[in-house]
This record gives C-alpha cells, sequence and structure tokens, in this order.
C-alpha cells in the first residue's frame, strides 16, 4: 500500500483528479459510498488507484487502518485484502481506476 496525503492548502477538485489519473494512463470513474454502507473485506487481480473527492473514508489494508481525507491517493497492490467504511455522517466521493499490468 502506498498513501500520498495532499498538503496544498486547496484540495484537487474532481475535474482535477480525473485529470490526474488520465495523466497516468488510468481511467477515472466515480464512485459514492455511503456511511450506514461498508464494503466488506475483498480482494482483486489489479492494482486499484483512488484518490479522495470529499468526505473521509477508512480503508483497512491487510489489517492496517487508515483515514483518507480530500485530495489523499492511496495504491492498493493486486491481491491484498481490503475493506472501506465511510468515517463521519456525510457520503464519501473518490475516483478510483484498476491499474493492469502489461507483461
Amino acid at each position: 500500500m502506498i498513501v500520498n496525503r495532499w498538503q496544498a492548502p486547496i484540495v484537487p477538485t474532481k475535474e482535477q483528479i480525473e485529470s490526474i489519473f488520465r495523466n497516468e494512463d488510468l481511467k477515472p470513474v466515480e464512485e459514492v459510498f455511503y456511511p450506514e454502507k461498508p464494503v466488506l473485506e475483498h480482494k482483486h487481480p489489479f492494482d486499484e488507484v483512488r484518490m479522495i473527492v470529499s468526505g473521509e473514508m477508512i480503508m483497512n489494508v491487510s489489517g492496517n487502518k487508515i483515514l483518507l481525507r480530500a485530495g489523499d491517493k492511496i495504491l492498493i497492490p493486486s491481491n491484498t485484502k481490503h475493506s472501506k467504511e465511510v468515517r463521519g455522517e456525510d457520503p464519501c466521493i473518490s475516483i478510483y481506476a484498476r491499474k493492469v499490468f502489461q507483461s
């Protein structure tokens, strides 16, 4: 897992985050998560790249919990167990992409 914390005083907009993803040759997809609907532990055969647009999300990656806020970015390696839940009462909006390596 790699986490990049957003350090600037102004967080990026959804459009700016989508542009960041496209510049990394990733296809951005918006996802909205709600406080009452956690995503249970799972894994998949691709790297997951996610950046928070608004709200807060707690990611549990192989037993390591980390709080993500607007502008924060996480890379979860393929086949790594993880779950997610919204922190607080507001929905969490994020931009997500699958990162598949070609051999």
